[in-house]
């Protein structure tokens, strides 16, 4: 598919209602500008909270922990940073 977009005074571009429906673009969506030495790709900025949830719990599940052992974990060494950090004791 192709379409011919125009920059307006503001420098803001409007996309085609087809181009929005077939890839759900919504209001507010981000997306990155990459250049290619001329040949500009528009591409979705990922939410990045889903991708680092996914991560976790791949470390999780490789390091055998279940969800109860992290989050122990995750309190013991926010405690020793608090401790640390600002002299308080660990409770």
């Amino acid at each position: 598919m192709t379409t011919t977009l125009q920059v307006r005074q503001r420098g803001t571009l409007t996309l085609p209602v087809a181009i929005r429906e077939r890839y759900n673009i919504q209001t507010g969506d981000s997306f990155h500008l990459v250049d290619l030495d001329g040949v500009l790709v528009l591409t979705p900025l990922a939410p990045l909270v889903p991708e680092l949830a996914r991560e976790i719990e791949r470390a999780r599940l490789e390091a055998g922990l279940s969800v109860e052992e992290l989050l122990d974990d995750l309190r013991a060494q926010r405690d020793r940073y608090v401790a640390e950090k600002y002299g308080t004791p660990v409770a």
